[in-house]
C-alpha cells in the first residue's frame, strides 16, 4: 500500500497499546518494550515511504521492535558474535516465531494483562494513572505532566519508580484469576474514570484525556464482555462527553446543565450512551450503571423543568445504598429540591453542612447559592457564592462562581 494512503499517526494511536503490551510479554521489561516500539515507529517513518506499507503494519512493527530489542540487548552485553550462546539475554527473543506474537487473540490478551498490571494495587494511584496513560495510550511523559500540572522531571520519576516497583516486587504480567477479578476490575475502572474526570473538569487545559478514557472504556468493554460495570462506565463517560460542546461558555466559564444549548449535544455519543446504559442495567445494577442511568434521565428530558426529578431522586437512593458518600448525598439533595421543593433541598444541605464532611467543599456552598437564587433570597445567595468562591480551586469553577455572585449582587442593588 502506498505510504500516502496511510496515517502513521493514527496507527500509532490505535496500535501503540497493543504493540507495547505484546513486547512487554516478549521482553519482560516495560522500558525495553517502550524503547523498542518507539524505534520501530521511527523505522516505519523512514522505510514505509520508500518501500511501501506492509500488509500488516502492526505485525511489522512488533517484529521490527523485537529485532531492535535484540540489538539493544547485544549492545548492552557487548555481544559482537552473530551466534547465540546460553548466556545471551537476546537468545530467548530470537526463537519467538512470527505467529506467536502476531495472533489477534493473543495480542488482545496482552492488552488485558497490561491494563491489570498498570493498575495493580501495589502501585500508588497516581502511578497507576500515569503508567496507564503512558503504556496503553501512548501519551508522552510531557503530555501526562502537563495534564496533571506537575513538573516533567516529577512525572518522569513517577513513571520510573512505577516500572521499578513492578520489576522489584515481581508483579505478575497476567490477568487476575477469577477469584480476584472483580476486586481488581474495580480498581481498573476507577483509574479510567479518574482519567476521564481530569479531562472533564479542566476543559481547554487538558486535551484528549476524556477521549483517551473513552478509548480505554471501549477496550475494557470489548475485552471483558458481560461485565456490567465496564459497560456502565463507558455509557456514563459517553453521556457526559456528549455535552462537552455545550458545557463551557465562550469565555471559558462553566455552563450549568439547565442553561446549556441542547442542540450542541453530540447526538451520536448520546444515543450510544443511552443504548449502553440500558444494556448495562440489563446485566445488573452497579455503581457506574446507576450513575449512567441518572445521566440518561437528564439527557432524555427536553428541559430541566421537564426532567423526571422523582426518578432521579430514586436513582440517587439506590446509589447511596451501594456507595454511601457525602458528595452523592449532596447531588441527591439538589434533586430533592427540584422534585419536592426548594426548602426541602435546603434542609438537606443544612444537614450535610452540620455533619462536617463537606464543610470545605465549594460545591456545597454553590448548591446552596443556586437554590437560594431560585427563591430570590439574593443576600443569602451572595453569601453562599462568596463562600464557594473562597473554597474553589479550579479556574473554570472560580470563573463560573464569580459570575453567579455578580448576578446575586446585581439583584440586590
Amino acid at each position: 500500500m502506498p505510504f500516502e494512503q496511510v496515517n502513521l499517526e493514527q496507527i500509532y494511536r490505535d496500535e501503540w497499546g497493543r504493540i507495547v503490551a505484546t513486547l512487554i510479554r516478549l521482553l519482560g521489561s516495560f522500558e525495553l518494550a517502550e524503547e523498542a516500539a518507539q524505534e520501530a515507529f521511527s523505522a516505519a517513518l523512514v522505510q514505509w515511504p520508500r518501500e511501501g506499507v506492509p500488509a500488516s503494519p502492526r505485525a511489522w512493527l512488533v517484529s521490527t521492535a523485537r529485532f531492535k530489542a535484540i540489538d539493544a540487548l547485544r549492545r548492552q552485553k557487548r555481544f559482537h558474535s552473530t551466534s547465540f550462546d546460553e548466556g545471551d539475554p537476546a537468545a530467548s527473543l530470537a526463537v519467538v516465531s512470527g505467529p506467536d506474537y502476531g495472533e489477534e487473540a493473543l495480542m488482545e490478551d496482552d492488552r488485558l494483562r497490561l491494563i491489570f498490571t498498570c493498575c495493580h494495587p501495589a502501585l500508588a494511584m497516581e502511578a497507576q494513572v500515569a503508567l496507564t496513560l503512558r503504556t496503553l495510550c501512548g501519551l508522552t511523559t510531557e503530555q501526562i505532566a502537563n495534564a496533571f500540572l506537575v513538573p516533567l522531571a516529577t512525572m518522569g520519576q513517577r513513571l520510573v519508580r512505577a516500572k521499578q516497583k513492578i520489576r522489584d516486587a515481581g508483579i505478575p504480567y497476567r490477568t487476575p484469576p477469577a477469584g480476584e477479578l472483580q476486586e481488581r476490575l474495580t480498581a481498573v475502572l476507577l483509574v479510567v474514570y479518574l482519567v476521564f474526570n481530569e479531562g472533564y473538569n479542566a476543559p481547554g487545559r487538558v486535551d484528549g484525556l476524556c477521549e483517551e478514557a473513552i478509548r480505554l472504556g471501549r477496550l475494557l468493554d470489548e475485552l471483558l464482555p458481560g461485565e456490567r460495570e465496564a459497560r456502565g462506565l463507558l455509557a456514563l463517560m459517553l453521556l457526559h462527553h456528549a455535552r462537552h460542546r455545550a458545557r463551557v461558555g465562550k469565555g471559558g466559564e462553566a455552563v450549568l446543565l439547565e442553561d446549556q444549548d441542547r442542540s450542541l449535544w453530540v447526538q451520536a455519543e448520546m444515543q450510544e450512551g443511552l443504548r449502553l446504559t440500558e444494556s448495562a442495567l440489563r446485566r445488573g445494577v452497579g455503581v457506574y450503571s446507576v450513575q449512567a442511568a441518572i445521566a440518561a434521565v437528564h439527557m432524555r428530558a427536553p428541559s430541566t423543568k421537564e426532567t423526571d426529578w422523582p426518578q432521579i431522586v430514586g436513582l440517587y437512593d439506590v446509589l447511596l445504598r451501594m456507595q454511601p458518600s457525602p458528595v452523592i448525598a449532596l447531588n441527591r439533595a439538589v434533586a430533592v429540591a427540584m422534585a419536592e421543593g426548594i426548602e426541602a433541598g435546603l434542609r438537606l444541605l443544612d444537614e450535610l453542612d452540620e455533619q462536617g464532611d463537606l464543610s470545605e467543599y465549594a460545591m456545597l456552598a454553590a448548591a446552596r447559592g443556586a437554590l437560594l437564587m431560585r427563591l430570590e433570597r439574593w443576600q443569602a445567595a451572595a453569601l453562599a457564592y462568596r463562600r464557594a468562591l473562597e473554597l474553589a480551586n479550579q479556574e473554570t469553577d472560580r470563573s463560573f462562581l464569580a459570575g453567579r455572585l455578580a448576578l446575586a449582587e446585581a439583584a440586590l442593588s
